[in-house]
Formats: structure tokens, sequence, C-alpha cells
């Protein structure tokens, strides 16, 4: 009997319903481990099918495809070492989030997920039926625990997995970015072999898909807790892990342990990767943004450019007379610096043109808002204009301060395709531009050095709608209105916790009635790259009519 054990581990990135494409990435970790002697190739949950593909499972004709996919990668798998993926599997009347063990041609073990996620972005209750608490499977000369995903963040399966003779644990995971995810799954793997005593192999997938990120990020652990392995974080990759047998049982042999960027770079990263993937799974090459001489449209532009590359980013800025010229000139400092094209279409003459139109039912009312949504509002037909006629997927460009507070105009800055920077507040911004000045990496496809102008960045925002106008004359100063954000919608807190970290309760009040009166907004707006668990989307739901307000 050997006494060493190897495991290819296949961080990849499948894509949602591609079935065949995933299983080619799947056939080439296994052509991949084949040839470097392994006894299994793992890859992470539901990688037939892509993560999270939410209701498209239930589909019964999506479901005996995924049966005729799995067949086949059996069968063209069939000599060489076991093959375990996940994959959505239907036994009898139910559905189960599974994971599949191929070995000579057939499914010779399934196990089937117990705990089923039900919050943040999960929903897996109401898909999938739970599985009992099962053992391990052999595989070679060992006996291999797989508990799946959020079953390792459980005591109760591995435990009975180790008291029913498993060796060691290898648990696939689709488990989403979100800032400090990485030290919460640590905590929890620890947990697990601190329990059972047993080496635990933690494999996670790569890549975007809609809101979410999947960093990547597996690892290995011995028991006591000890890291042996860490492959990069977002990258995709095909490492290869041993496992030596000595008298106390299995240990991971130590191996690469990739560095852990800090927090400013994997938000960045995320922003970056979820574009990427977003226009490539979804066909489309290039993207348009209005570019206003901002911050928060120079850090879009960036962030397009590091995904996509300067030739597939077109900056378009559509000034009114209320534009100033620092703006002008900023918004064509951030094109050139970037190296995109930089067109200016001015809105002048479209304003006076519907001021015209409407003059007549107007007669006799003051202007004020609606004359300033006006504008954006015809900036975001301008821009979609050029978007339908060069096949351009439009960005917009609102930060989660202004989507949390409504501070943005639907059907004008908010229409588009996809929004790099909804889940990062505004204080946030200032210094992701900062640090994307100071920055640069491989990953990135844009030009090093300073491609946000400081200028930009110490300028008081402004929507420039009217003369003078500042964000501030709406809203409390940037660094107040996010702390109390943070508080009322991250943390779900309430108006006595904003008075009691130090804001004024009438301030605080008002901020909860933009928040809750602008979820029509938010219910309608574009997706974007999620980066805390307090994101607007699926982690945060709630009712469009609500007259509900905090009493205290």
């Amino acid at each position: 009997m050997s006494d060493r054990f190897r495991i290819t581990l296949g961080q990849l990135n499948p894509t949602v319903g591609d079935l065949a494409g995933n299983a080619a990435l799947a056939r080439e970790a296994w052509e991949a481990g084949r040839d470097a002697g392994a006894d299994i190739v793992a890859l992470p949950e539901m990688f037939i099918t892509g993560y999270n593909a939410q209701d498209l499972v239930m589909r019964r004709a999506f479901q005996l495809d995924v049966m005729t996919h799995i067949e086949a990668l059996a069968a063209e798998c069939a000599e060489g070492p076991a093959l375990a993926i996940g994959a959505p599997w239907v036994e009898g009347t139910k559905l189960y989030n599974a994971c599949l063990i191929l070995k000579g041609g057939k499914i010779v073990s399934t196990v089937l997920k117990h705990h089923l996620p039900n919050e943040t972005v999960f929903d897996e209750v109401r898909i999938f039926d739970a599985g009992p608490l099962g053992g391990p499977y052999s595989v070679g000369n060992s006996r291999v625990g797989s508990p799946i995903c959020e079953d390792a963040w459980h005591e109760d399966v591995a435990e009975t997995l180790a008291e029913t003779g498993a060796e060691f644990l290898l648990v696939p995971n689709g488990s989403p970015y979100y800032r400090g995810k990485f030290d919460t799954r640590i905590n929890h793997m620890v947990a697990r072999v601190v329990e059972t005593g047993l080496p635990l192999i933690y494999l996670n997938m790569v890549g975007g898909q809609d809101d979410q990120v999947f960093d990547g990020a597996s690892f290995g652990l011995n028991p006591g807790g000890e890291l042996a392995v860490q492959l990069p974080v977002f990258d995709a990759t095909i490492a290869h892990v041993d496992l030596e047998r000595g008298p106390e049982g299995w240990r991971i042999v130590p191996g690469e342990k990739a560095a852990h960027p800090g927090e400013y770079e994997q938000d960045y990263r995320v922003m970056v990767t979820a574009l990427r993937d977003y226009m490539r799974k979804t066909g489309f090459k290039k993207v348009l943004l209005g570019l206003s001489g901002g911050v928060d449209s120079a850090i879009v532009a960036a962030i397009a450019v590091d995904a996509l590359g300067a030739e597939n980013v077109r900056c378009v800025m559509l000034p009114s007379e209320y534009t100033s010229q620092s703006s002008l000139e900023d918004a064509e400092a951030v094109a050139k610096a970037l190296g995109c094209r930089y067109d200016y279409v001015p809105i002048t003459k479209g304003r006076a043109a519907i001021t015209e139109t409407l003059e007549p039912l107007f007669e006799g009312l003051e202007p004020g808002l609606t004359e300033e949504n006006i504008q954006s509002r015809l900036r975001g037909l301008l821009l979609m204009a050029l978007s339908n006629k060069f096949g351009e997927m439009l960005l917009t460009t609102g930060n989660k301060s202004e989507v949390a507070v409504g501070y943005a105009t639907i059907y004008g800055d908010m229409a588009g395709g996809y929004n790099p920077i909804k889940d990062l507040y505004k204080t946030r911004v200032f210094e992701t531009c900062r640090w994307r000045n100071d920055n640069h990496r491989d990953w990135m496809s844009g030009p090093e050095g300073e491609v946000i102008p400081v200028r930009v960045i110490e300028k008081p925002p402004s929507a420039e709608l009217r003369e003078d106008q500042k964000d501030s004359d709406s809203l409390p100063d940037y660094p107040e209105l996010d702390a109390m954000l943070e508080i009322l919608v991250d943390q779900a807190g309430s108006i006595e916790d904003c008075v009691a970290a130090g804001f004024d309760r009438e301030v605080a009040k008002k901020v909860e009635h933009l928040i809750y009166i602008s979820e029509y907004k938010r219910f309608q707006s574009a997706p974007g790259a999620r980066l805390t668990k307090g994101a607007f989307w699926l982690d945060r739901r709630y009712p469009i009519v609500n007259r509900w307000r905090d009493p205290s």
C-alpha cells in the first residue's frame, strides 16, 4: 500500500449554463491530474452548471442535460484518476446539490449536501432538498470525506465523516467574496480540523457571476490548524497537493503558499474581475460610459480599462452650461491618462429642444429638480443611443452612497447594463482612486502610474446640474453619510445606533427615510460587483412599498 496520495485541485472559472464549456474545463483539469499521477481530481461545488445558477437548476430539461454531460464526462475520464465534480442531481423526486465521484466510466459515489444556506445571496432551501448525513467514499488507498461548502461550516457533517472512517476532508466550495471572507473561512475550517483531527483541503472556484465574484484562495490545513498550502487569490489554476501517511495518519505535504493581497487590492480586483467576466460571459466586447470629470466616473473608467483594455472603452463627456471648465479638463485628462477613446457630445441644443417642447405644459411653474433631471435623462438617452449603435454596453457610475439614498436619476445616470462601484461607498471611492494611482498589477490591462489626476480626487463632489451645486447641498458630508449608511444598511442598525455613534437624530432619520423611499430605484438599477455582506440586490431585500420608519 502506497503511503502517498495526490489530489489535483481545479481552482477554475465555470460559466453558468455552459455545460459543454464547463465539462471541457473539467476534462482539462482531469488530464493534468492524470499526467501528474493524481489519485483524484477535484472541482468546486456545482461546477458542471456554474454557480450560483439559481432557479435554472429547477428546470427538468436542464437537469436532464446535466445528466447527459456527466455521463459523457465519466466515459471520457474512465482510464485514470477519479474525478470529483459538483452538480445538481436528481434522485427520485428530489433535487440535490451533489458532489459526484466518477471512476472507471461511471458514477461510483454520490455526496449530497446536508446544510442548505438560506441567507445573503443564497436561497438553496427553495431549490434543493437536504441530503442525509453520510459517510466517506473510497479512492485508491484512502477514504475521503467531502462536506460540500456550507456543510463544512457546521460541525455535525465533518464529525460524522470522521466517525465513519474518513481519513481527510476534501471540501468543494462555491464561496463568493466579501470583505474579510477569507478570515471567516479559515476560522471555520480550523475548527473542523481541531474537532476531527483530520487534514482538510478547501477548494474554491474563481470568476465572476452577475454581482458575485468567487475569489479562489483554496488552501490546505493539517491537524492543529497549520496552513500547509495556499493557492493564489482570484487566479484560475490547476495545482497538485500531496498527502503522506505516517504513524498518525495522513498529512498534507507543505507546498505553495501564495501571498494574500490587502483589502483595497482585493476590492479592486473584484470590481475588475466582475466586469471582465460579466462582459465575457454575456458576449459583450466593448463598453462606454459618461465621463463627467468627477471621481466616480473616473474610477469606473479605470476599472473598465483594467478589465478590458483601453481599446475597448469609450468615454463620453456630455457637457451642459453648468459643466465647469475644470470638469471638461479633468474628464479629458482621465481619458488621456487611460489611453481610451474620448468623445465630446454637448447636450445644450437637445436640452433646449426638450425645454421648448415642455414649455406649454410647464408655463407659470418655477424650474427646479425636474429641469435638473432632464439633463441627466438626456445624457442617458444619448449614451444608450451610442450603446445601441455601436454594440457597446453602457456602464453606470453611481457609488453605494448615492445608490443608498437615491441621489441618482432613474432613466438618467442610472441607465446602463453594469455598475462596477455599486457596493463602494463614496469615501472608499476616494481611497480606491489613490490606491490605483499608487499600484499596478499584472492582471491590470491599463497603464501604470497616476491615471486619475489628484485634482479629480480632491475637488468637492458635484452633479453640476445647476449653478454652484455641491453634493453637500443635499446630503451630509460623505464621511458622515457613509458612517450612518454602514450602520443602517450594512449592519441593519437603528436610529439609536446612529445616535450612540455620535450622529444627530434628525439627520439619521432623514438618511433612513431616503434609504427606504429609494427602494424602487434600486429595484430597477443595474447589477454591480458585490464587495460586502450588505450589498444591494440579493443581500438586502426590502419591499418597495413600505411605510414603516424606526420610531426611536
